[in-house]
This record gives structure tokens, C-alpha cells and sequence, in this order.
């Protein structure tokens, strides 16, 4: 009868083990005020680019996860990859810059 005690013991602890595991949030999930934050420095960037008068707005993709942009897409001149990248670094709130523009 100890042994049963033991048994149900040890299977609601592994229950409870495997709940905790299942509850965890995955890695790419971010919390409202992170998506938040992120949704505010897109905005930024997508704003400096489009009042720069020497980028075209439409040429260059900007997402940012956690802090980071990822700038993207294909334009005309290495010269328009760093303004591109300098006013991006200069934007409140941006961790790194991940330079994925290619030249056409």
C-alpha cells in the first residue's frame, strides 16, 4: 500500500513537470509592450526613409524583432545601403541593424 503512495506521488509530480514545460512561451513570442515597442521603431525608420529624398521608401523592407531591424530589398547604390543603415542606427530604441539590402 506504501508503494502506491510512492507511485501516485512520483506520477503527479511528472504531471505537473510536464504541465509547467508545456506552459513555457515560445521562443519567438514577444509581449504586448515588446510588439509595441517594435510596431514604434518600425514606424521610425519607415518615417526617416521616407522623408529622405535620396532613398525610395518602396525599395526598402523594414521589420524589427526585439529591438533589431532587419532592413531589406533591393536598391540602386551602396551609398543608399548606409544612409540607410546610419539613419536606422540613429533611431531611439534600436538595438543593432541586420543589412540584408542588396544592390539591383
Amino acid at each position: 500500500m506504501k508503494h502506491v503512495g510512492k507511485y501516485a506521488v512520483a506520477l503527479l509530480l511528472a504531471v505537473s513537470l510536464f504541465g509547467m514545460v508545456g506552459c513555457a512561451a515560445p521562443e519567438k513570442q514577444q509581449t504586448v509592450g515588446a510588439y509595441i515597442d517594435d510596431s514604434t521603431i518600425t514606424a521610425r525608420v519607415k518615417a526617416a526613409i521616407l522623408d529622405d529624398p535620396g532613398l525610395r521608401f518602396s525599395e526598402i523592407n523594414v521589420e524589427t524583432f526585439d529591438g533589431v531591424v532587419q532592413l531589406s530589398g533591393f536598391v540602386s547604390s551602396q551609398t543608399e545601403i548606409n544612409k540607410a543603415v546610419q539613419m536606422t542606427r540613429d533611431i531611439q530604441g534600436v538595438k543593432s541593424v541586420k543589412n540584408d539590402m542588396q544592390l539591383k
